[in-house]
């Protein structure tokens, strides 16, 4: 079973921010496995659903971002669930904007969604970095996580929000690179090979033989040429 975290803040007012693209992420995985309906519990709103025979769930903290580990590990503590078993979902200032990346324990960054779940879990657990981009200086950081997405952004947040959504059962079983293949193909989709050699020459024209003028001589002109 893993307990999988979207972080966010509560409030239809960030709904769209850039901070609350984990919230997004859960909410795009409920919606396409056919997960239950959002409950209120443990200081937050859980869904609980299967990706074939592997239970999870599907939590968004509802204390603000930097509360989120109290509603964690109220929430792994009711279904005793250890640290390696939670996988937290984040947005990533260092990440490029449609960029998506696993990994497993490690530090917070000054992130404080994580460094609140680092204080009642400590390090080993999952996160998947949501990349939102960087607004150039720091001063400007809270400002940025704290605005919505514009416009521009709608075609790559879809394809994030959709890979995600296609790898959740491997995120579910364990298995960060299937996880990851699957967010790829919405992401970066392969091409078809075009090969190493350039374009193909025309091919030179076949001379075509040349008809002969009709021998218009005489018998008895044929005859006497024979014999010059």
């Amino acid at each position: 079973m893993k307990l999988i975290v979207g972080l966010g803040n509560p409030g239809a007012k960030y709904a769209r921010n850039r901070h609350n693209i984990g919230f997004m992420a859960v909410e795009q995985i409920a919606a396409d496995h056919g997960f239950g309906p959002w409950k209120s519990k443990h200081q937050g709103s859980i869904s609980e659903g299967r990706f074939g025979s592997t239970r999870a769930v599907l939590l968004r903290p509802e204390t603000y971002m930097n509360k989120s580990g109290d509603s964690v590990a109220a929430a792994m503590r009711f279904y005793k669930i250890e640290p390696e078993d939670v996988v937290v979902l984040h947005d990533e200032l260092d990440l490029a904007p449609g960029k998506v990346k696993y990994k497993m324990g490690g530090g917070h960054a000054g992130h404080n969604g994580l460094r609140s779940i680092h204080s009642h879990l400590g390090p080993d657990y999952a996160r998947v970095r949501l990349g939102v981009g960087h607004p150039g200086h720091k001063d400007r950081v809270a400002s940025y996580v704290l605005n919505d997405f514009p416009k521009a952004d709608a075609g790559w947040l879809d394809d994030v929000m959709r890979g995600i959504s296609d790898g959740a059962p491997y995120l579910a079983e364990g298995d960060s690179a299937k996880f990851m293949n699957a967010v790829s193909q919405r992401t970066a989709p392969s091409r078809p090979s075009t090969g190493t050699k350039g374009p193909a020459k025309p091919k030179a024209a076949t001379p075509q033989p040349q008809a002969e003028a009709p021998d218009e001589r005489s018998a008895m002109q044929k005859l006497m040429d024979r014999f010059k």
